[in-house]
């Protein structure tokens, strides 16, 4: 982990960001059985300060996001292709948002035994009569 608090002053300054305080590089080793190692570089900006949160510190904040992104986030991604649509600047983004967080909550809600959100949607897809009905709906 690299953290550069004097280049934040410059991506503040020329880049508009006004609350750039500190620059993070991530510098990972990737692994995977049976395969070689590959290398991943990632790069963060961040509005808090250096000299008050210590790399080991950013680098818990990053690894808890990436936990958020790689739960709820990839959900909505993956299932319902938020990312993948463009409605333009009015409001049906985010209508979009809210259906998908709907989406989620109820199949949140229809979980019984199933260990993923996956087969909780495989199941409601199967038979959506006894799922509507499970939902108070006729």
């Amino acid at each position: 982990m690299w953290v550069k608090k004097w280049d934040a002053d410059l991506i503040r300054e020329q880049f508009g960001i006004p609350n750039c305080r500190s620059l993070l590089r991530l510098d990972k080793e990737v692994r995977h059985p049976g395969k070689l190692p590959s290398f991943e570089t990632r790069y963060f900006i961040s509005s808090l300060d250096p000299d008050v949160v210590t790399a080991s510190q950013f680098q818990g904040l990053i690894q808890g996001h990436w936990e958020v992104e790689n739960c709820l986030h990839w959900q909505k991604d993956f299932f319902y292709r938020e990312d993948k649509h463009v409605l333009g600047r009015d409001s049906w983004g985010e209508v979009w948002t809210v259906l998908t967080n709907i989406a989620l909550s109820l199949t949140q809600l229809l979980r019984r035994k199933e260990r993923t959100l996956k087969e909780v949607r495989e199941r409601c897809h199967a038979n959506p009569t006894k799922t509507a009905k499970k939902l108070g709906l006729a």
